[in-house]
């Protein structure tokens, strides 16, 4: 089974809560992790990484944290998923590495990997972060009393 990894999964719930907030506020790590439910030790990692991919930025000092570097409209989930994982490559070989894979010299579909590759990076690429984020939480409307019975 294809699948990414937690801190992927994790970074798109830390980027969408960053997004709720008002554009621009600064949130730290202990507080997206009171919000999320995801240890705080984990944000902080998650955090780190998504600012070393550009995709927040960090203010430090008494007020500090991290904020969206773009809005969440402007993310795609292919930036997030490199930003955590590293480039999108399906196999040792996709996109003409060489010195990967022990039989590339003898490989029947070498190189055919690549259009597979680009189509995954393309529709990644054409989700965004604001596609993916939940509503803003509303209470239901007022409760309905029971009707007496009689």
């Amino acid at each position: 089974m294809f699948r990414l990894s937690k801190l992927s999964d994790y970074a798109v719930v830390l980027l969408s809560e960053l997004g709720r907030g008002s554009q621009g506020a600064v949130r730290n790590a202990s507080g997206l992790a009171a919000a999320t439910g995801i240890a705080e030790p984990t944000v902080a990692k998650v955090l780190k990484l998504l600012a070393g991919g550009g995709l927040v930025t960090s203010q430090r000092g008494a007020h500090g944290g991290y904020r969206l570097a773009r809005p969440l409209a402007a993310i795609p989930i292919a930036d997030v998923i490199a930003a955590i994982e590293g480039p999108i490559a399906l196999t040792a070989c996709v996109d003409g590495h060489v010195g990967a894979c022990e039989v590339e010299c003898s490989c029947p579909v070498r190189g055919r990997w690549d259009p597979v590759n680009a189509a995954i990076r393309h529709a990644l690429s054409e989700i965004t972060l604001a596609d993916m984020a939940c509503p803003a939480w509303a209470p239901p409307g007022p409760a309905r009393l029971a009707e007496p019975v009689v």
